[in-house]
């Protein structure tokens, strides 16, 4: 099987953080991670050096045909968001869709794909300063301006440079599975998961307090015993805050709901208990604080828009304890 060719596009201008982003999750050998080894190309429109805003220089290796045998096309940024596309990289683009790569525009790198058409009737975000610019310019995208990450299968689009590493990571969990993206994450230090409806801003309690370490202890704890009920009031007492007070902070804190959030953490569990072990779907369930097999199912449909056998064949090639029961 060949490595997956990860093309990120650079051009002159571009800042070395926003290029550095792919390069961080895609450029390094992560093969000891579980990871495949990808076969990371950066290529250019220009001939020559790039130079970034930065004041640094780049020799990037490839031109425009890295894009026709590319399955993923990263553009970490933009430049000129006026202008209409080169022809040439707007038909690279065109052709790398059509033959099914995946496209992923990060922060700014929206403004391409949508110069490209590629966005038309399509839902996408790019950073909050400037959705509406994007807006203005393409007024045929539905623009959702408070999300991290937008998934529309074939394309994906991301808010700024923050939510373009958790853009990369969720690319990696839904390819490669939920503890080969933890692993890659506890590796470059990341925040292991941050689901793409989370909020591009959001505020964060200005010091801490001793009403602040009880708060990081009680969800803690919920993530240490996610098979155990926990209800908003019952967290909120343990943080040592009113119901009122203790959403507020959690929404400021994390910039989405509790009740959201703590699906989030049962289904990350969920899915490395079906990737790791041969637990039926009902221990699976059970483990990670769904209650029954039904709403695992449910949860999966919802938020990875797959089933967990599915999910568990792909992703770790076991076959549940049910299936053998089956044909036992």
């Amino acid at each position: 099987m060949k490595n997956p060719i990860i093309a990120a596009v650079a051009f002159d201008g571009i800042s070395p953080f926003h290029l550095s982003v792919p390069c961080l999750v895609f450029g390094a050998d992560r093969t000891r991670l579980g990871l495949p080894r990808f076969d990371f190309r950066v290529c250019a429109m220009e001939d020559g050096p790039i130079h970034t805003d930065a004041g640094l220089s780049i020799v990037v290796p490839h031109d425009l045909s890295a894009l026709d045998e590319a399955d993923i096309v990263i553009i970490p940024s933009w430049r000129d968001l006026e202008d209409p596309l080169a022809a040439p990289f707007k038909e690279a683009l065109q052709r790398a869709h059509r033959r099914g790569a995946l496209i992923v525009g990060l922060c700014l790198g929206t403004f391409a794909l949508a110069g490209a058409g590629l966005l038309a009737g399509r839902k996408a975000t790019t950073h909050w300063a400037y959705t509406d610019q994007l807006q203005r310019l393409h007024p045929d995208i539905a623009i959702d301006a408070d999300v991290l990450y937008v998934d529309e299968g074939d394309i994906i689009t991301s808010a700024g440079v923050a939510a373009g590493l958790d853009c990369c990571l969720h690319i990696v969990r839904a390819r490669y599975g939920a503890e080969a993206a933890l692993r890659l994450a506890r590796h470059v230090v990341l925040s292991p998961h941050r689901q793409g409806g989370q909020a591009q801003f959001i505020e964060r309690p200005l010091a801490p307090t001793p009403n602040a370490d009880r708060f990081a202890k009680a969800l803690d704890d919920v993530r240490a015993s996610l098979s155990q009920a926990h209800s908003l009031d019952s967290v909120a007492d343990a943080a040592g805050l009113t119901r009122r007070t203790f959403t507020r902070r959690f929404q400021k804190t994390t910039g989405t709901s509790f009740g959201d959030w703590l699906a989030d953490q049962r289904v990350a569990l969920a899915q490395r208990l079906l990737e790791q072990t041969d637990k039926s779907m009902d221990v699976v369930a059970f483990e990670a604080g769904f209650g029954s097999a039904t709403s695992l199912r449910q949860h999966f449909a919802a938020r990875l828009r797959t089933s967990p056998r599915r999910y568990r064949r792909e992703f770790s090639g076991r076959v549940d304890q049910e299936e053998h029961m089956k044909h036992a």
